[in-house]
């Protein structure tokens, strides 16, 4: 059960009340809610693929400023020309599903974010790698890295990040 007070934060954090929520999977060192983990199928049955979901404003746009810098493009392209990368990002795909199969498979194999084959979406590599920690995701643990060198986001990320 996910405490009330936490959904009534997430709710003003994304202008809309949150939907399928499972956990908190990330805070920011002041306790504030930055990622949840959300259930494969939202509660009206439609599937929802994105087991963790960027919240708190300021790191989304962050993460939609660093979407603007050509960072995706790159990241693709390294994935192509990168085999240990290309493999390391692999087995974050493979994670991530098996992780979204034990609460409720989807059946299907798509994961999110681009995984594993493009880099679609930094705002779900993000939170994957803020809910995971470093060390799973890497194109995820790049683009939180990157956040940890901007002054308007470093407060939001934990010690293990900084």
């Amino acid at each position: 059960m996910v405490d009330p007070a936490d959904l009534e934060v997430v709710a003003r954090q994304l202008g809309r009340a949150p939907r399928g929520v499972l956990s908190i999977a990330y805070r920011c060192p002041d306790g504030t809610p930055g990622v949840v983990k959300t259930a494969p199928r939202l509660p009206d049955g439609t599937p929802f693929p994105t087991l963790y979901y960027l919240t708190h404003p300021v790191l989304t746009s962050a993460a939609s400023r660093l979407e603007t810098t050509g960072l995706m493009r790159e990241m693709t392209e390294r994935l192509g020309r990168e085999p240990e990368l290309a493999a390391a990002y692999r087995r974050a795909h493979e994670s991530y599903l098996a992780e979204r199969n034990a609460i409720e498979p989807l059946g299907t194999g798509v994961s999110a974010g681009g995984m594993p084959d493009r880099v679609k979406c930094l705002h779900v590599l993000i939170a994957h790698s803020l809910a995971k920690g470093p060390g799973l995701n890497p194109l995820g643990d790049e683009a939180v890295w990157l956040l940890a060198a901007e002054p308007s986001t470093v407060a939001m990320l934990t010690g293990e990040w900084r």
